[in-house]
């Protein structure tokens, strides 16, 4: 059976209520259940799923995520438009969350890492037209302001053209 798509992400936290603000805060996720100090489930706007993020509470003592140790290294949220992505920039970077920022050629993208130290990745996918020929990595500091330049801040692409993800 083929894979259509990620459905959702489930993360261990430390703090139930530090996690919700955080995601309600930068993505603006909404809560659908919480089961105060265990667990919560939030949904993005305008999604299908019954939710789109579980965040389980460890403990403020669990340890956290470590790099070079096999496990997640990431998710990857996608944002419809650079203006999006623009604005979440702005807010990582407000949070102190931002932990870099790289063209891909194919995609724009964010990477952060929540307040215990999940990281992900936030991107733009550029039009399939623009994409790099020959299929080799590009990777490049990302410039999101020449990015706008090219593409305009409201340019929908990926999932939130209506295309296959």
């Amino acid at each position: 059976m083929p894979v259509r798509r990620l459905n959702h992400a489930v993360l261990y936290i430390r703090d139930v209520p530090r996690a919700v603000e955080f995601y309600t805060d930068v993505f603006g996720f909404k809560v659908d259940v919480e089961i105060p100090g265990r667990a919560a489930f939030l949904s993005a706007k305008e999604t299908l799923n019954d939710h789109d993020l579980g965040l389980f509470a460890l403990g403020a003592d669990a340890p956290g995520p470590e790099q070079g140790r096999v496990g997640l290294y990431h998710l990857a949220w996608e944002v419809g438009t650079l203006g999006e992505l623009a604005e979440t920039a702005a807010k990582l970077t407000e949070r102190g969350s931002l932990v870099g920022a790289t063209n891909h050629g194919v995609s724009k993208s964010l990477y952060a890492k929540d307040p215990d130290g999940n990281e992900f990745e936030v991107m733009w996918r550029v039009p399939r037209a623009d994409w790099p020929a020959g299929g080799e990595p590009q990777l490049r500091a990302l410039d999101l302001q020449e990015s706008i330049d090219r593409w305009g801040p409201d340019l929908k692409t990926g999932a939130a053209a209506g295309s296959a993800t």
